[in-house]
């Protein structure tokens, strides 16, 4: 029986350090498992840029065509072409290797099943963790599975522009940061279609990531980006992380734009073209989300954070679009996946409709709403964390307590959610007030809780 850490399996993918948690013996028993979970016929395969992706790859195909599934191999892509492939050519699955946004000492896979859904903690990662666990792999019940390799980059070029108007972008002078991720494959082929002035920072796919971390999540990871968009006077700035399936913005002064304010703008923009929409925002929101659907007469859903979550509700509400606050935008016309490009071209889109720079797009927002942005809290006991929640709830029970993901409670004027990081020891608080002091005082409230 092959020995391995279990914590590897995390509750959105697999994920930990090459080689001592993530390696080929263990990526080509997950690629076994996988197949043997799903029943799968035909799969895709893809991969990031890092070092250790190629041996990973060939190792998760060698256990996938092992236990009888045909592989296509669509090569060094984002995660969202695998959805892409998966979902458009009607697989049974398929799997990125990738670590996502963390540092090049980790690598990891991202599983879906049919039409790209992904598997989770809760269906499917679990299943293929117990299954290795305790050595239960069934035998294969089918010969050898084939190999080819596929090309899906063009078409995937063509299926994200359809979701603009390429005739109306305006000339914007840009400054785009691919951290030396896959999105260094993606946004030259599709920046070099629009009209648009781009500075061009880490293209050069490099999983060494000689330059940044590929997370733009951290203010040091932008440096570049911020100070590259303030020397030329751009108007906005744009990053991606490693595997390219999360996009950022700074505005044309450099300022950091929360994901919740991206997807009050989207939804707004999705709503005046289908009006009593659905939209989905998760639990960290601000309210500027609910509050602009509602608005349009829209229905505005709250959902659990997660990208599993997100697709899996997405479907079962049918809804147009869905944001999270850590960069993850969901379009139903994407197969109800996440895209790290759609948005960027939408916010292009919207800029160009209105005349407005995207500072003046968020001034009504940053006017009205005022977030804490994302605060962590390190926190290594899981018994002290759900004290901690259990200590807010009570602590906070005169205002409306609920506990879709975490605990959130929500004021007239302010509110906040506080739920453990599903994939580091962390306790992470968001919170919104109704003006700067409200926001600070509140903040600093349930911070003296947590931190207590």
């Amino acid at each position: 029986m092959m020995t391995f850490d279990s914590g590897v399996f995390k509750a959105y993918d697999v994920r930990g350090l090459y080689p001592s948690q993530i390696n080929e013996p263990l990526t080509e028993q997950i690629g076994r498992a996988f197949v043997a979970h799903l029943g799968a016929r035909r799969i895709a395969v893809s991969r990031d840029m890092r070092l250790s992706s190629p041996a990973l790859a060939a190792a998760f195909i060698d256990g996938a065509r092992t236990q009888g599934a045909d592989v296509v191999d669509i090569g060094l892509m984002g995660t969202d072409q695998l959805y892409f492939a998966v979902a458009r050519d009607g697989l049974d699955g398929g799997a990125q290797i990738t670590a996502s946004h963390n540092p090049g000492a980790y690598n990891g896979i991202k599983l879906v099943g049919k039409q790209a859904l992904p598997l989770s903690g809760d269906a499917g990662i679990s299943d293929i963790r117990d299954m290795l666990l305790a050595d239960a792999v069934p035998a294969p019940t089918a010969p050898r599975g084939g190999y080819a390799e596929a090309r899906v980059f063009d078409d995937y070029l063509e299926h994200i522009l359809r979701f603009i108007d390429q005739r109306v972008i305006k000339p914007f002078s840009l400054v785009l940061d691919a951290g030396s991720g896959v999105g260094g494959l993606v946004a030259p082929a599709l920046f070099d279609r629009l009209p648009c002035r781009t500075t061009r920072l880490c293209f050069e796919v490099d999983g060494s990531f000689p330059n940044h971390e590929a997370n733009p999540l951290i203010e040091e990871n932008r440096r570049d980006l911020v100070e590259a968009v303030q020397a030329t006077s751009a108007d906005a700035g744009i990053a991606w992380d490693g595997d390219a399936d999360r996009c950022f913005f700074v505005d044309g002064t450099g300022e950091f734009i929360s994901g919740d304010f991206i997807t009050a703008l989207l939804a707004d923009a999705f709503l005046r073209k289908s009006p009593g929409a659905t939209v989905l925002y998760d639990v960290r929101a601000s309210h500027a989300v609910k509050d602009i659907v509602a608005a349009h007469g829209g229905r505005a859903l709250m959902n659990r954070v997660g990208h599993a979550f997100f697709k899996h509700r997405m479907r079962e509400e049918d809804a147009v679009f869905g944001g999270e606050v850590t960069g993850h935008y969901y379009f139903r016309e994407n197969f109800f996946a996440d895209n790290g490009f759609i948005p960027a071209l939408l916010i292009l889109e919207l800029m160009s409709a209105r005349g407005q720079t995207l500072r003046e797009l968020l001034a009504p927002l940053r006017a009205r709403y005022f977030i804490s942005g994302e605060i962590n809290t390190e926190l290594d006991d899981q018994r002290l964390v759900a004290e901690k929640l259990d200590t807010l709830a009570s602590r906070f029970a005169d205002g409306h307590v609920y506990r879709m993901d975490g605990v959130s409670v929500e004021y007239p004027t302010w509110h906040f959610n506080v739920r453990p990081s599903n994939t580091e020891p962390l306790i992470r608080l968001n919170l919104e007030g109704g003006s700067q002091d409200e926001m600070e005082t509140r903040r600093d409230e349930v911070l003296a809780v947590i931190r207590s």
